[in-house]
């Protein structure tokens, strides 16, 4: 299989377009557009049933006590871990394309709603935990939220956007379903996977 991410190259930093977070010379972060990119997806294997897309950064730090915070940097030894911001299950194999904007179009505080849409199965995206403690953000994040790194960070982050051919219609998920639940869920019958990386940083010494 072959993907398109629009706007991304393999290896190159992902537009301010696609953030939930951007550079901010006071503040540090402000929100971002928050688009998801279009993605388009070519080469799918014969008996490909549904499709998968999943975004991911494998760069959060396992431990965030540092995070954000003025006079601190997070080291970039630390154990990593996924942070996904993007799962839709359940696409059908007649589709090819999600278009730009499409699952996203600006930061929505308290997140947006899980279940069917317009191209497949919305899952709970990791904003969910991350901004749990916010009272004026916190809620259920669900489809796209794009990168927002810590600002003192001193890893830059990769974001994985991958689509997944699978040989079953139906990965039988419902309710608030995360992207371990996807993972599991997919093992199996997966009949093909394609993927495109780009990079993201808030930290003004990597930009």
């Amino acid at each position: 299989m072959k993907l398109n991410v629009e706007g991304i190259e393999e290896g190159k930093p992902v537009p301010d377009i696609f953030a939930f977070g951007v550079f901010h010379p006071e503040d540090r972060m402000s929100f971002g557009p928050n688009r998801n990119p279009g993605m388009s997806w070519e080469g799918a294997p014969e008996g490909t049933k549904s499709f998968v897309i999943m975004m991911f950064d494998p760069d959060v730090p396992s431990v965030a006590d540092d995070a954000n915070q003025e006079g601190k940097t997070v080291s970039k030894d630390i154990p990593r871990v996924d942070f996904f911001h993007w799962l839709l299950v359940d696409i059908p194999a007649r589709v090819s394309r999600i278009p730009e904007g499409e699952d996203s179009d600006g930061v929505t505080p308290k997140g947006k709603d899980s279940g069917p849409g317009p191209f497949g199965m919305r899952g709970v995206n990791n904003f969910t935990q991350f901004l749990a403690g916010n009272p004026d953000m916190a809620g259920t994040y669900c489809g796209y939220d794009g990168p927002c790194p810590p600002w003192n960070d001193e890893l830059r982050h990769h974001y994985h956007y991958e689509v997944h051919a699978l040989d079953v219609e139906s990965l039988g998920l419902s309710g608030e379903f995360d992207g371990e639940a996807v993972r599991n869920a997919m093992a199996g019958h997966v009949l093909a996977s394609a993927r495109v990386t780009g990079t993201y940083t808030l930290n003004p010494d990597l930009r």
